[in-house]
């Protein structure tokens, strides 16, 4: 099975497939740092990382901002003193897509090479 963070995004319209409840069943243990919320009727993923300083955060929050042009979706991102808060849905299908998992277990990824 190939992981999360190696397969790649699909183009996503408002009539595209949000994931279904199995399907969070499924994916979310693969990542049990992100949390799945409902903010305005929406499932989002949300997952706050740790940092030392601002620099890192901030280095982190452009690591994130450029995996998103490459692959599509784009996140909101707060960056703060220390801190970093993504949150991944996809607004075309105001909802979470299995992108948004593909997504988030890369910035994952980027957490390990640039967290503290």
């Amino acid at each position: 099975m190939t992981s999360l963070s190696e397969q790649r995004c699909v183009a996503c319209r408002a009539d595209s497939p949000h994931v279904t409840d199995e399907e969070v069943a499924e994916l979310h243990p693969r990542m049990p740092e992100w949390r799945v919320i409902t903010e305005s009727n929406v499932r989002k993923l949300r997952r706050t990382f740790r940092f030392t300083n601002f620099r890192q955060a901030l280095t982190f929050s452009g690591s994130v901002g450029d995996a998103a042009e490459e692959e599509g979706p784009h996140p909101r991102l707060v960056t703060e003193w220390g801190r970093v808060t993504v949150t991944w849905w996809t607004h075309a299908v105001k909802d979470i897509h299995r992108n948004d998992f593909i997504m988030a277990a890369k910035t994952d990824l980027l957490y390990d090479r640039y967290g503290s």
